[in-house]
């Protein structure tokens, strides 16, 4: 009887350590994060945006080094550019109303921003990057929002938040009652 209570202690033991190191191999890691935050500012916002570009960049960026082979992403990028007008730079001296009749010199039209959409993007292929993957994708996302934002400097955004402008405030004005509008631009 001794000795079955001996094998039966030493099977417990041996089944209870075997339990633990399976729990211990087959947890799952937990993520716990603590947030801190703060509003740093809050700003009045007077930009009207007036017209959104959607931009396609299929970009293949490569890494050339004389000791390591070239490494090479390939991606396709999407990024949105936005046309504005800044209402806030809009002082009285800039709206002249006379009976019917109104006349508004709006503020120049500008680019608000130009922001790569990371959802939308996709990198399809990389090579010889190995540990270098995470800096490559990096370089080649800055890459894209440099050519992209000199393409909208190309583009007629600025004149088609112009149209868009007048198309906004026009029927906006009529409501108001005046019959006779001019829109203008600095």
């Amino acid at each position: 009887m001794m000795r079955f209570l001996k094998v039966l202690i030493l099977l417990a033991v041996i089944t209870l350590i075997g339990w633990l190191v399976f729990r211990e191999l087959t947890s799952t890691t937990t993520v716990e994060s603590k947030h801190q935050l703060l509003v740093e500012r809050i700003e009045a916002m007077g930009k009207l945006e007036l017209v959104k570009y959607r931009f396609s960049d299929v970009l293949e960026h490569k890494n050339i080094s004389t000791f390591l082979p070239d490494a090479s992403v390939l991606l396709i990028i999407k990024a949105d550019a936005v046309g504005c007008v800044d209402l806030t730079k809009l002082t009285a001296d800039d709206i002249r109303v006379f009976g019917d009749s109104v006349a508004i010199n709006l503020p120049k039209p500008e680019v608000c921003y130009v922001k790569i959409d990371h959802k939308a993007s996709r990198v399809y292929d990389t090579k010889m990057a190995f540990f270098r993957e995470a800096e490559l994708v990096g370089e080649a996302f800055k890459a894209a929002e440099v050519e992209i934002t000199k393409e909208v400097a190309k583009s007629d955004m600025l004149q088609q938040t112009r149209t868009n402008a007048i198309h906004v405030f026009r029927p906006l004005l009529q409501g108001l009652g005046y019959s006779k509008i001019s829109l203008s631009f600095d």
